[in-house]
């Protein structure tokens, strides 16, 4: 029964996130728990695994769709191993109750942000193309002369901090936080900045993940890795479902999901903590 569970959830976490290019991973802590009899701390440390291979094969297929910038997600995910370090340190010291608060809040500002989509689509902007960016606008440069744009370098250490303490503390891939980042710091394209986004998810869950190994109990493994190949392959089925159907009627569903599910997280987790 647990792994039929684990392959349900899977389907569901995959389709989301290609159909919807992202936000099915936040679904992976909340189905550990409640629905595979996890503990919060085995949720976040197996959900890194879900999410971390996850991106890993959604940022391969963006690549040969050639919507990744490899080197600039290199650089911002390998600046943000260092929140990512920290936030798996800390995620070690809380109690579970603190745990499960802290992602219910996460998933009420998901949800909040996927309806906020919602209402701004049906003002309709047109698509237009976007030129690719090049890297030819370096941030340090050593020669020939030192010379250095500190506050874009400070822009991305900040915020490739703060991406890399979420995943790191709620094993979440964090993409609603790291496109806009992506955005702000590197000044990307949205056309790119999506699927370099996943380039940087797979970097951060990898080093949390490896903080994470050996302290604390370990998850159940099997239903883990159920749950992250049942997922991939969904993600698979779900990017060509999201050329046949209304993919903001999927997120407008998913989003009233997502904030059910913090309803139900904050009902159990908040009574607890106090």
């Amino acid at each position: 029964m647990t792994l039929l569970l684990a392959v349900a959830a899977g389907a569901l976490i995959g389709l989301s996130l290609g159909a919807l290019g992202g936000g099915g991973s936040i679904m992976a802590v909340p189905v550990l728990v409640y629905l595979l009899d996890q503990s919060a701390s085995q949720a976040t440390t197996g959900s890194l695994v879900v999410v971390g291979v996850t991106s890993l094969i959604g940022a391969i297929a963006a690549h040969r769709a050639g919507n990744v910038l490899v080197g600039r997600g290199l650089v911002f995910g390998l600046v943000a191993i260092g929140g990512a370090v920290a936030g798996a340190e800390a995620s070690d010291r809380v109690s579970e109750e603190v745990l499960l608060a802290a992602f219910a809040v996460l998933m009420l500002l998901v949800g909040g942000m996927l309806a906020w989509r919602q209402l701004r689509h049906h003002r309709g902007d047109g698509a237009r193309h976007v030129a690719r960016p090049t890297l030819d606008d370096p941030i340090i440069t050593f020669s020939p002369t030192f010379a250095c744009q500190c506050p874009r370098a400070l822009k991305v250490l900040l915020t490739a901090t703060v991406v890399g303490a979420l995943t790191g503390f709620l094993g979440v891939g964090g993409g609603f936080l790291v496109v806009p980042a992506l955005l702000l710091a590197l000044a990307l394209p949205m056309e790119y900045a999506a699927g370099t986004s996943l380039v940087v998810i797979t970097i951060t869950s990898a080093a949390a993940l490896v903080v994470r190994a050996g302290s604390g109990d370990p998850p159940d493994w099997t239903s883990v890795a159920v749950l992250t190949a049942t997922s991939a392959a969904a993600a698979v089925a779900g990017a060509r479902l999201a050329d046949r159907v209304d993919t903001h009627r999927l997120q407008a569903a998913f989003a009233v999901l997502v904030l059910g599910v913090a309803v139900y997280t904050a009902a159990h987790a908040v009574p607890a903590l106090l």
